[in-house]
Formats: structure tokens, C-alpha cells, sequence
């Protein structure tokens, strides 16, 4: 049922298995190598198609220096702040309350209404572009942080209400009688006895839709327009000259833009795979 641990497998799948990984890692990390390696290059590089051989000169310094004196990529990154932080805290915060509801109470409409949010994970996003734009448009919210976070926090309701209410499900339920007998209130219950439980979850759910959100591209061009309210990676491409494209200094952004989400994660490990693990074992 189980893949078999590599340590009891065979002399020759071991030896595979460690001239395999490696060769693996590269290729997964190749793109990412050939990034942080144009990042450093001069744009006599580049325009001279070296592109993957070693760099006549290494200007850490002065591309890292240049796209922020040059370009406006600090306000691209506090757009992405702007639009992530309400994002996260929003969506979060609604899934834990519609998930202790579908979770815990018993009623007729309650598998109907689970799946209504589930249902809206299924639907391809590009078929939504049109009507979201018209809408944000009508509501004169569109080319603005507010209307973009609004509609992440709609959109991504749906995953964390799937994610919290089955995880709210896999508590002891005990828990919630014993608190109710001694004459809590729901809201107590859901603010003292289940939240404090949740916590784990609820530090996966903000790292993986901290990453969601930051890495969108797709409705940052859609829904913003212009360094006012772009988020960074929609305003990545700017980097670019008029005439001549700057790769090194969008290879340069794309690494400062890669860093927010990596910090995350390594600051919510610990949690996010508690959150990630909790209940795979007894």
C-alpha cells in the first residue's frame, strides 16, 4: 500500500536512487540557478547572447542597486503587501467561522452549502476574467488594491472553507459537548475552546495562501493597471527598457520578488507542517 522505504530496498535501487536525486535536483533547480545567474549579469552580456556561460563581470551591487534607484519596484512590492495581508487575514478568518459552522452544527442545507464552496475551486478562473472585470468596473473598483483583495478573498474562501471545515471535523467533538454543558455559548466555544485548536491550521492555511496571492499574475493584470496598484508580479515586466530589454534587472526583480514567500515559509515551518501532519497519525 505504501511505497517501501528506500533503506530496504536493494543494493542496486540504492545506488540509483542516490546518482538519480541529485541529477533531479539540478534539473528542478535549473531554472532558478539560471535566474539568480542572469541577475548578476551586465547588459553587455546578455545583448552579446550569454546567456548561460559563465559572466565576464558580476554586478551584484549594481543591478540589485538599480532596480530600486531606476524603477519602481518598492511600490510593486508594498502593492503586493497591500493586496496580500487583507487577503490572507480575510479569507482565513471567514473560513474559520463558515468552517466551525458546516463542521459542527447538523443541518438540512449543510452538504448543499459545503459543496457551493467547493464547487467554486472547479471552475476554470480564466472563464471568470470578463464578468469579474465588468463587475469590479460597475462597482468602481476596478485598477484598485481594495477591489483586488476583495475578490482574492472571495475566491479563495471557497479552498480555505474546504480546508478548515475538515480539519474542524477531525477534532474531538467531546470537546464542544463538555463546553456546551457547562453552559458556554457558541461563540465562547468557537472563540475559547476551538480557535486555540486550530492554530496549527490556521498557520499552514496563511502560509499556502500567503504564497497563492504574492505569486498571482493572472488577475494582477486583469483587475490593476500602473505602479500605483500593481502588485509585483504583474509589475515586473516594467522593468524592462522601452527599446531594450532588461533582463538582468528583471532577473534582479524576480529574485527580491521570490523572497517575501520564501521568508514566510521558513518562519511558519514549524507550524505549517504541524498544521500539514496534525491527525496523519494517532
Amino acid at each position: 500500500m505504501f511505497p517501501t522505504p528506500i533503506e530496504k530496498t536493494s543494493p542496486a535501487s540504492q545506488w540509483i536512487y542516490k546518482v538519480a536525486l541529485p541529477i533531479a535536483l539540478i534539473l528542478w533547480l535549473l531554472p532558478l540557478l539560471a535566474v539568480a545567474m542572469t541577475s548578476v549579469r551586465s547588459a553587455g552580456d546578455i545583448n552579446a547572447g550569454n546567456y548561460w556561460g559563465w559572466p565576464t563581470s558580476f554586478n551584484l551591487m549594481a543591478n540589485y542597486t538599480a532596480i530600486f534607484e531606476n524603477t519602481p519596484i518598492g511600490q510593486y512590492i508594498m502593492n503586493s503587501f497591500k493586496v496580500t495581508i487583507p487577503t490572507v487575514i480575510g479569507a482565513v478568518a471567514l473560513s474559520c467561522m463558515t468552517g466551525f459552522a458546516l463542521g459542527v452544527y447538523k443541518f438540512k442545507a449543510n452538504l448543499l452549502l459545503f459543496f457551493m464552496f467547493v464547487a467554486g475551486n472547479f471552475v476554470p478562473f480564466q472563464i471568470l476574467m470578463v464578468p469579474v472585470r465588468d463587475l469590479t468596473l460597475n462597482m468602481g473598483l476596478y485598477n484598485t488594491i481594495s477591489g483586488l483583495a476583495l475578490f482574492h478573498i472571495a475566491f479563495q474562501t471557497g479552498f480555505c472553507t474546504l480546508f478548515m471545515r475538515n480539519f474542524i471535523k477531525a477534532l474531538p467533538f467531546e470537546l464542544i459537548e463538555a463546553a456546551r454543558v457547562e453552559g458556554v455559548s457558541e461563540i465562547r466555544i468557537f472563540w475559547f475552546v476551538v480557535i486555540p485548536l486550530m492554530r496549527p491550521a490556521i498557520a499552514a492555511l496563511s502560509v499556502l495562501i500567503f504564497t497563492f496571492i504574492w505569486n498571482d499574475y493572472f488577475w494582477a493584470t486583469v483587475l490593476t493597471q500602473g505602479a500605483e496598484t500593481q502588485p509585483i508580479t504583474a509589475g515586473l515586466y516594467s522593468l524592462n527598457g522601452q527599446w531594450v530589454a532588461a533582463w538582468h534587472l528583471v532577473s534582479a526583480g524576480s529574485i527580491v520578488a521570490a523572497l517575501p514567500p520564501v521568508l514566510m515559509f521558513f518562519l511558519m515551518q514549524k507550524h505549517f507542517i504541524a498544521g500539514l501532519t496534525l491527525g496523519a497519525v494517532k
